[in-house]
């Protein structure tokens, strides 16, 4: 009849009901692919991510970064006489935070030099003293002071900086004035001591081999030339695998995190250190350098660069000697003594400008020694 609504068959419903249901599921699946495919683009990209970033920290730890550095240099007095085998340019090894590179000093490259100082004439004593880049007032304390003469007993001395690198202004400046600097690309800080000191031993095995002394010296220090010379030409004093200065013996290897001095169990797994000499001057054989840089490649570096050394020595089988008169190695003296210091050989001071006020009382004003 006409104005009734129509009513369908039933097969006609289940056909309806069928073709809607198809068309759902046809829709269902054509929205659940583009999910899949946005699910799997975006696992790929966190993956590939956490693998750049993984990457990125093993490289930051373990691999130097691609820091360009200054070209190597040397003083204008031994320019023509560049040894043609050190790279020109060469990359800063930055670390991560406080971690240290390898203390094996091949793996860093001197950045300025001084040329071949020891190939005309070998020094009898070469002094070197680590020092940081920006500590211009030590270096001209020491030039003005016990780093000045060349000559002392009739030998040969040479005094030279080990410098890293730092934040700071550049000292090539210095370089060119007083052509007694060495600089290396390692990171400077007191975290890499050892490193610093691992250097100074490959320039000494490189540079300077026929040196019969030499002594590592911290900048902060009195030094009377005179009488460790003096004492170097004692009959008794062997110009073989010695090293000498202020014995070390027992010391307990620090676990507290918080201290400065902490050295973890992974690093150094014995209670104590072996026999040593403490760090602020020690003196040794010019064929001890060689010695400690091939053994250094086998011990792996902490952060107490003198008793670092004292554990390259143990391993060489090589003995540490007290010196003929131990009281001539000192440690902090503020209060000045003619008497001391005309017998003394090394001591700790506060300051530079303590360094000039005891070299003139002792050298400048006139008196007898004791």
């Amino acid at each position: 009849m006409e104005g009734q609504k129509r009513i369908p068959s039933m097969n006609g419903l289940k056909r309806t009901l069928l073709c809607r249901d198809r068309l759902n599921l046809h829709k269902k699946t054509w929205f659940k692919y583009p999910l899949l495919l946005c699910v799997t683009l975006l696992v790929c990209y966190i993956s590939k991510e956490k693998s750049l970033l993984h990457q990125h920290y093993h490289r930051l730890v373990n691999e130097p970064n691609q820091v360009k550095a200054p070209s190597y240099r040397v003083h204008p007095k031994q320019r023509d006489k560049l040894d043609s085998k050190i790279p020109r340019t060469t990359f800063v090894h930055y670390t991560a935070g406080t971690q240290y590179h390898q203390a094996y000093p091949k793996n860093y490259h001197f950045i300025i030099d001084v040329g071949d100082v020891c190939e005309s004439s070998s020094p009898f004593l070469v002094l070197m003293v680590p020092v940081e880049p920006n500590n211009v007032a030590a270096r001209d304390a020491i030039r003005s002071t016990w780093g000045k003469k060349k000559i002392v007993q009739g030998k040969k001395v040479l005094t030279l900086f080990m410098l890293g690198l730092t934040e700071g202004p550049d000292v090539w400046q210095e370089s060119e004035l007083h052509g007694d600097l060495i600089q290396s690309n390692f990171r400077d800080s007191y975290f890499n001591l050892t490193i610093k000191t691992m250097v100074i031993m490959e320039w000494l095995a490189t540079r300077c081999p026929r040196a019969t002394y030499g002594m590592k010296i911290d900048s902060d220090m009195f030094l009377n030339v005179d009488n460790l010379v003096l004492m170097l030409q004692k009959p008794s004093i062997p110009q073989n695998n010695y090293l000498t200065g202020w014995l070390m013996r027992n010391r307990q290897v620090v676990r507290s995190k918080s201290s400065k001095w902490y050295v973890s169990e992974e690093i150094y797994p014995y209670p104590k250190f072996p026999l040593y000499i403490l760090g602020t001057g020690y003196v040794f054989s010019g064929d001890l350098p060689r010695k400690l840089v091939e053994i250094s490649r086998s011990i792996k570096p902490f952060k107490i660069e003198d008793a670092y050394v004292g554990t390259c020595m143990k391993k060489l089988g090589i003995a540490i000697t007290s010196p003929p008169d131990p009281s001539q190695f000192r440690t902090r003296s503020n209060k000045f003594d003619r008497c001391m210091y005309s017998k003394t050989i090394t001591s700790v001071l506060a300051s530079p400008e303590q360094l000039l006020s005891f070299w003139m009382k002792l050298k400048m004003t006139p008196g007898l020694p004791c």
